[in-house]
């Protein structure tokens, strides 16, 4: 979701977790295919479950802000409406182990929450999970991805961006997932669609996940494989940046190029509440 951002079943053996998939035939909004994934075994790394009193932030020693309107007040190079704060009235604990990233919009002013592990923890090969409830309305954008660790160093679409989920609010039945790099960022990116037919994202928590190798970056949604990119996806177009660490992200944009704007039909405040959020790295069985 950067333009900064331009933008399974579990079962726990100890703290092993196992996921097996076999074929798997996926539906997106461009085509039909079936994927062979092998047996992978995963060992948990790094978690927050979000636990704490209702009403306090989220833990300091996992999460860092954003703030305001962009490094160069662009609304984070999207055009985005919203002020990103720090303020528990946008991020907050419920007290039930789910952290709540709340937009407000009164007037046309709007003030949401972004927070980032960078500086805290980042990450490479592996599988990052989040069990999350979106929200929904024409104009609101809710993600949970990732950036290259070495953003301060080498700028974006350089760093490379793994965007887990985003939804347009206004199609709450299509997940995108998407990388962001170099020949292939922004309008351009390497993105695939997801559509419910029958339901909505919205309607109760759905867990977003990528599993990410060497040469591949696989995207499920409730363990259903739906897309992979691997480093043949970008020739021609590009350097694959994804051979380093990144760190996580989750937000809730209020408008921007990728939604547009909110409506008579957008109720406020939007939010997103978000379970967990897991690291796991591949063990060999």
């Amino acid at each position: 979701m950067q333009k900064t951002k331009v933008k399974y079943m579990q079962r726990h053996l100890g703290n092993i977790c196992l996921f097996a998939l076999t074929v798997l035939v996926f539906t997106s909004c461009e085509k039909d295919a079936v994927q062979t994934v092998p047996e992978r075994q995963w060992e948990l790394v790094w978690s927050d479950e979000f636990t704490g009193a209702a009403g306090t932030r989220p833990d300091d020693t996992k999460w860092n802000y954003d703030i305001g309107r962009g490094p160069n007040n662009d609304g984070w190079g999207n055009q985005e409406f919203q002020v990103y704060t720090n303020s528990t009235d946008n991020v907050r604990l419920d007290g039930s182990g789910n952290l709540l990233i709340i937009a407000n919009g009164s007037n046309g002013a709007y003030t949401s929450g972004r927070i980032k592990t960078q500086g805290k923890f980042a990450y490479g090969y592996g599988r990052y999970e989040a069990r999350i409830k979106t929200p929904y309305g024409p104009g609101i954008w809710p993600a949970f991805w990732m950036l290259g660790d070495n953003i301060n160093t080498v700028p974006w679409p350089q760093c490379g961006e793994i965007d887990i989920m985003e939804v347009r609010g206004q199609e709450p039945h299509i997940l995108h997932g998407s990388v962001h790099g170099p020949g292939y960022s922004g309008g351009n990116a390497l993105t695939k669609s997801y559509v419910l037919n029958n339901d909505r994202l919205d309607s109760k928590f759905r867990i977003y996940a990528v599993e990410w190798g060497p040469d591949y970056i696989d995207y499920f949604v409730d363990d259903y494989l739906y897309q992979r990119i691997t480093p043949d996806d970008v020739k021609g177009k590009g350097e694959w940046v994804f051979n380093q660490d990144f760190f996580i992200l989750l937000n809730v944009a209020v408008g921007g190029t990728f939604v547009g704007f909110p409506t008579s039909g957008t109720p406020f405040p939007q939010t997103m509440t978000v379970d967990y959020v897991k690291v796991y790295k591949e063990v060999q069985p």
